[in-house]
């Protein structure tokens, strides 16, 4: 049936061009709305500190890579971001160098939302920020990192400024942001665009000093390799994962949502670093349910900051 023999069908109120509809499509709208400002609003707490006036890093078209790069589809999703973020930081803290010197000259344990805070803030201003914002970021990490120093437990000295331990920080972000962009991702990248990725990404860990990075994927895979056998897990390293991993959002109904990027971060992780931390990953009939809650979180937020 079609036609108006099958609008008799439907209720009076739904098939008229009353205002009393109008009303309700209305009311539908301002609920839509309202929902999406309340999840705009609750993420951007998160990542910056609004009492000290931060406002989000605003896109530029002089920003140092165009708005049709890989690395600006990549560091623009919230949600893999935010898994790729933590498996990133869980891959940094087994190098032993790295884990000193944010032991012996971070704030991490009192502040660890402000150290999340500043990273994701130097990937925005770096990813398409002006340049001029870019150029500033970088230079302030430089600085930073030009102060920092000491020694090992075993007594070898290392350096923030150390181009080789540069090489692994980058390498530990570009592969987690990547491979939380092809899990969580609604478009997942093709091996040429991953490419594209790999060497947009390097020239940011370049311009900080960073070492003969990697440039492509096949590059980049072999670089975690050659690595691990500097890398160690200790107790040190495991209060930094449980400190990552357990963070209690300021919002209790957010819980379940920490809990579930925590797990996906975990996932992401390659089995030998998992191994060395003393995780696991979701139990195989778990895994389906663990990636479709967070792609459904992701497109959830997609959806929120459409327009924002």
């Amino acid at each position: 049936m079609t036609g108006p023999s099958m609008s008799m069908t439907y209720p009076p109120l739904l098939n008229t061009g009353s205002g009393v509809r109008d009303g309700m499509n209305d009311s539908l709208l301002s609920i839509r709305d309202q929902t999406k400002t309340g999840i705009v609003r609750q993420v951007r707490t998160l990542f910056h500190d609004q009492a000290r006036g931060e406002e989000p890093v605003k896109r530029s078209d002089t920003a140092l890579f165009p708005p049709d790069s890989m690395i600006w589809r990549v560091h623009g999703d919230v949600v893999s971001m935010m898994v790729g973020g933590v498996s990133a930081l869980l891959l940094q803290m087994l190098h032993p160098a790295v884990l000193a010197g944010v032991w012996d000259h971070s704030n991490f344990r009192t502040d660890m939302l402000g150290r999340l805070r500043r990273t994701a803030r130097f990937i925005a201003a770096t990813t398409y920020g002006e340049r001029a914002e870019a150029e500033a970021a970088i230079a302030r990490v430089r600085a930073v990192h030009s102060h920092i120093g000491g020694t090992l437990p075993d007594g070898t000295p290392y350096r923030a400024d150390d181009p080789s331990l540069l090489a692994w920080v980058h390498v530990s972000e570009a592969w987690s942001f990547l491979a939380a962009w092809q899990h969580f991702g609604d478009r997942r990248l093709t091996l040429a665009q991953e490419d594209l990725y790999y060497a947009e990404f390097a020239s940011v860990g370049s311009a900080l000093g960073a070492d003969a990075l990697p440039r492509n994927r096949a590059a980049t895979n072999q670089a975690l390799r050659n690595m691990q056998p500097a890398l160690i897990a200790d107790g040190r390293t495991r209060q930094v994962a449980r400190l990552v991993l357990n963070q209690k959002p300021g919002n209790p109904l957010a819980i379940p949502l920490q809990r579930t990027i925590a797990q996906a971060a975990v996932d992401l992780l390659p089995s030998w670093a998992r191994r060395m931390h003393g995780l696991h990953a979701s139990p195989v009939f778990m895994r389906p349910v663990v990636r479709s809650g967070t792609r459904q979180v992701a497109k959830t937020l997609r959806w929120a900051f459409d327009g924002n």
